[in-house]
């Protein structure tokens, strides 16, 4: 059997250098090259030849999400998996939705590593258990539960885009006629109905379901 041409993606030459050394002591797999970027790894993909690319999410010119959808889009029979630290659910939405066959944490073992690269090779898709559990846990849910703006009182969709828009509590508070307590009171409410526990994650969510547009 062939072994699996793989190519290396990160910004750290540290990592790049461990992860060759990591990959290179597996049977049946081959580093064939390496890119500093997401423009590096896009050239890569056609020519390199490589049947996967390992992938980072943060790095420089094209990200590794961005990229990801570039080679899923050009290079279809190149699989990315992403090797990210983050764990969030929006950041493995974005990574499946752009076209990676693989979503892998950094502290996973080698074993799970070796384990994801022979399942996207072979046309699968793979999730480390703990990034699989949050995308069930996403669609899983009590059918009386609500989710979404639709679990919001009009009031508190009201202080949700005033809250995405940049307004400070006072501001809030000042425009809506309300007490700053009561607007802090709101806003946990808010952050527990959403399952959202920071105001960043909170403008992503309203940009999301069109609360709010990007440039507000």
């Amino acid at each position: 059997m062939k072994p699996i041409r793989i190519v290396l993606a990160d910004d750290h030459n540290l990592v790049r250098s461990g992860l060759k050394s990591l990959l290179e002591g597996m049977h049946g797999v081959e580093v064939v090259a390496e890119a500093r970027n997401g423009r590096e790894a896009v050239d890569l993909a056609n020519s390199a030849n490589p049947d996967v690319i390992l992938m980072d999410i943060g790095m420089k010119e094209l990200n590794g999400i961005e990229a990801a959808a570039i080679i899923a889009r050009d290079y279809p029979s190149v699989r990315v998996i992403i090797l990210s630290m983050h764990d969030t659910q929006d950041f493995v939405s974005e990574a499946l939705k752009a076209g990676a066959a693989g979503y892998v944490l950094k502290d996973a073992a080698p074993l799970e590593l070796e384990f994801a690269l022979q399942a996207v090779a072979g046309g699968e898709t793979y999730l480390s258990p703990r990034v699989l559990r949050q995308v069930v846990q996403s669609y899983v849910r009590p059918p009386d539960t609500e989710t979404g703006l639709e679990a919001l009182s009009p009031r508190q969709r009201e202080i949700l885009k005033a809250i995405a828009i940049g307004r400070t509590t006072k501001q809030i508070a000042y425009d809506l006629a309300l007490s700053i307590k009561t607007i802090e009171t709101h806003r946990a409410q808010i952050m527990e109905r959403l399952d959202i526990h920071d105001i960043a994650g909170l403008v992503r969510f309203s940009i999301r379901i069109g609360l709010i547009n990007a440039h507000d």
